[in-house]
């Protein structure tokens, strides 16, 4: 998806963004949040100022009904890149914006709440 503005071509770019929440409660276990975002710009450094911005804007807090504060905030970008494909239109059902790759799927489970079957 290219558009123009100002003469500069505009691509889409995806970041993963980790927040972290913390709480005044003693005992409390952080939780962590992966973001997938995406963020059109004219370059990759224009698009890591703009997932900067957007990061540090999100951070909150909030008293849970136990009358805890929780605080989430921003701890890094882990990554940033151009999508793998942004030419595509409605008419597409599926279309691939990021892969990423590991080797150790044992480490991967242990902290992927959906495949160690965590409840959240």
């Amino acid at each position: 998806m290219k558009t123009k503005s100002a003469d500069k071509v505009e691509s889409l770019y995806i970041a993963i963004i980790l927040y972290k929440s913390s709480s005044d409660k003693p005992d409390y276990q952080p939780l962590y949040q992966e973001s997938f975002v995406l963020v059109k710009a004219t370059s990759l450094q224009e698009a890591k100022v703009k997932v900067l911005n957007h990061a540090k804007n999100e951070s909150v807090s909030y008293t849970n009904e136990n009358g805890e504060t929780i605080t989430w905030s921003f701890e890094q970008v882990v990554d940033m890149n151009s999508v793998l494909h942004d030419n595509f239109d409605s008419s597409e059902e599926i279309v691939d914006l990021y892969t990423r790759h590991f080797r150790n799927y044992e480490a991967y489970q242990s902290f992927e709440p959906l495949l160690s079957q965590e409840q959240l």
